[in-house]
């Protein structure tokens, strides 16, 4: 849900309405020469360059340069993308520009990030930046406009940074002041000042005795498994995407402590299960002691290892509904001791499947501060009695850092004071990861770890009750390398916060979702994420008609099916477990959801009981009847927060 409207594609994302300041800033490149064929079109060709539905032509007129440009003829079923695959290096930042007219005109990069204008009457310049993966050499380069808004036109495009197709043969650095920082019996750990490289750095392997013993991405390592009283001798080298791989560090000899620690922990007390659901169940337990200090507690589950965590709280996923399980949970120190097993804890999980109906029930329309003159969210909460906001957009900034809207910081600035002023009139927020367009976590994230660290950077910075994943575009909804990654993430959030709600949000068909919605939903079952409410955003259907509340409820009834065959639920179950994300007014395809539309979705939600009503946003929440499609405005007659007045209406 971030620029246009939410959703991009006819099953995708939100808020075409972006302006182009909220898409991330990111880094430029050292430039080294535009690598793009035929980038300003002047061979009179489309040479290097594929249009879909043969729709795109070069013109004399209009132009930004030269003699010849682009026009990409958009129809009312294909958006005109023109794509140009290139050879590029690895671990390297391009800097992709051209210039364009016309109206919601993209720019990107396949699988990675992109910009766009709303609306461009004279030539406009469109510009990002993207690194390329560790072993990634070519990119696919794209230009196009928006169902049923008329020609687009492109000139003078340039993918700047060096290109690809020469061998890197220069290896690293050697890493140098390789030391020990801490040293046990049986482990040992070791740092060591950077290597540099002509491209990049990869990787670090750590040698122990001349064999390797571990690969890092940093400039540390623990190596375990070590002998008490016994010498060892340790290098590190340093090794880049094409595999060249630096000279060895300075030797650094170690001698681990003889006799060690060997006594182990007492064993955990009290075990109970604070929590239990169809899949999961949460367990507590009471502190082990340590004459050094306990480090883990790992949890298993019917004798097999389950989970490992450093507090005295866990939750274990991806279980089955009507099942008994048994669980234990014994402590560790940094020896590698392990204490005696708890109590044994016999539970079995409800009938029905991941959640008690009902249990979770949220109206929070989406309010964005980057874009659309956003209200004071204090005066809607009074005029409409709403106390829940989904607020946009947490996105990257410089790799996988949690900022809002890849710009703003994510403490002390507009967002704080709105999350600060909802909390004060009795309200709360739940924070938007991800939209349609902009600078992502879950691209940019190098694995489930560091992007779980980045949705809990946030989590720990407001104290969130709930997060949403707005996951759209081919970056992350039809990435499924993203889509896993972000799944994993999420599961990693729930066990490291017991009672948070993790809210994923997607494009839909009139029918249900698509086929990378289906397999979202499939992987969180495979992957045990758990899950709390999936989302579905049910508008811009491509067909300016649509009767948009039988669209929603049949969208809404594919999902709640959908959920069923997945996880085995009953309907009250399914529905307990589904969200309505609507757009209220004009949606980009011009199609309408009136007053009327949506107040009978608000009852058909509260009827079956669904989880979660939200909508297009409060910013649009404004009458400006034949003002078409707007941002601060809903492009039809109504009045001031009348469509979050409804929301507010939503009970479940």
């Amino acid at each position: 849900m971030h620029a246009p409207n939410r959703r991009a594609t006819a099953v995708g994302a939100a808020a075409l309405l972006l302006a182009t300041a909220a898409v991330a800033a990111v880094p430029s490149s050292a430039s080294a020469a535009n690598v793009l064929t035929n980038p300003g079109f002047e061979t009179g060709t489309l040479s290097g360059w594929s249009c879909s539905g043969g729709l795109g032509s070069v013109v004399s007129t209009p132009v930004h340069g030269g003699s010849k440009a682009l026009a990409g003829a958009v129809s009312a079923s294909d958006n005109a993308k023109c794509v140009q695959t290139v050879a590029v290096q690895p671990n390297t930042t391009y800097s992709l520009s051209g210039w364009v007219r016309g109206n919601y005109v993209y720019l990107g990069v396949t699988g990675g990030t992109s910009t766009w204008t709303p609306s461009a009457a004279d030539w406009k310049q469109l510009t990002v930046s993207f690194t390329t993966g560790a072993s990634q050499t070519s990119a696919e380069v794209y230009l196009n406009g928006w169902f049923g808004q008329g020609t687009y036109y492109a000139d003078d495009i340039s993918l700047d940074g060096p290109g690809g197709g020469t061998p890197d043969t220069q290896a690293p650095t050697a890493p140098s002041g390789l030391t020990a920082t801490s040293t046990a019996a049986t482990q040992v750990s070791l740092s060591w000042g950077p290597s540099s490289d002509n491209v990049g750095v990869t990787g670090y392997d750590v040698y122990r005795n001349g064999t390797l013993v571990s690969t890092v991405t940093g400039t540390t390592a623990t190596v375990t498994g070590l002998t008490a009283g016994t010498s060892y001798t340790f290098t590190v080298k340093a090794h880049d995407a094409a595999g060249n791989a630096s000279a060895a560090s300075n030797s650094l000899s170690v001698t681990t402590p003889s006799g060690g620690d060997t006594q182990a922990p007492t064993a955990p007390g009290n075990l109970t299960a604070t929590a239990t659901a169809a899949t999961q169940v949460s367990l507590s337990w009471g502190a082990s002691s340590d004459n050094v200090g306990v480090t883990a507690y790992d949890v298993y589950k019917n004798g097999a290892l389950a989970t490992t965590v450093t507090g005295t709280t866990a939750t274990v996923t991806g279980l089955t509904a009507s099942t008994s399980y048994t669980f234990t949970v014994k402590a560790r120190d940094a020896a590698g001791n392990a204490s005696g097993a708890s109590n044994s804890l016999a539970v079995t999980t409800p009938s029905g499947g991941g959640g008690t109906p009902g249990t979770f029930k949220q109206a929070a329309p989406y309010l964005y501060n980057g874009w659309g003159n956003p209200p004071s969210p204090t005066t809607v909460m009074n005029a409409t009695g709403i106390k829940w906001f989904t607020l946009a957009f947490v996105l990257a900034q410089n790799g996988c850092n949690p900022t809002w809207d890849g710009q703003r910081p994510l403490l002390n600035g507009v967002d704080q004071q709105t999350i600060n002023a909802v909390r004060a009139a009795g309200g709360d927020v739940v924070p938007s990861f991800g939209g349609w367009s902009g600078n992502k976590l879950g691209p940019n994230c190098a694995d489930a770890n560091a992007l779980a660290g980045a949705y809990q950077k946030v989590i720990d910075a407001y104290g969130l009750k709930a997060i949403d994943i707005d996951i759209e575009n081919t970056d992350e909804f039809e990435n499924y390398t993203v889509q896993d990654r972000i799944l994993s993430a999420l599961k990693i959030v729930k066990q490291k916060n017991p009672g948070i709600k993790t809210i994923v949000t997607f494009g839909t068909a009139t029918s249900g979702p698509t086929a990378p919605g289906n397999r979202l939903i499939e992987q969180s079952k495979a992957l045990g994420a758990d899950i709390d409410v999936f989302t579905i955003m049910p508008f811009d259907f491509g067909n300016a008609s649509t009767d948009m509340y039988a669209a929603t409820v049949s969208a809404a009834n594919g999902l709640k099916n959908k959920l069923k065959s997945v996880y085995g639920w009953d309907d009250a179950t399914a529905y307990s477990h589904l969200g309505i994300s609507g757009m209220n007014g004009l949606s980009d395809n011009n199609e309408t959801t009136t007053v009327a539309n949506w107040t009978a979705i608000r009852d058909w939600a509260n009827t079956n009981h669904i989880a979660r009503l939200a909508f297009w946003s409060v910013n649009r929440d404004r009458g400006c009847a034949g003002g078409g499609l707007q941002e601060t405005c809903s492009g039809i007659a109504q009045s001031d927060w009348q469509f979050t007045s409804i929301t507010a209406g939503f009970t479940g």
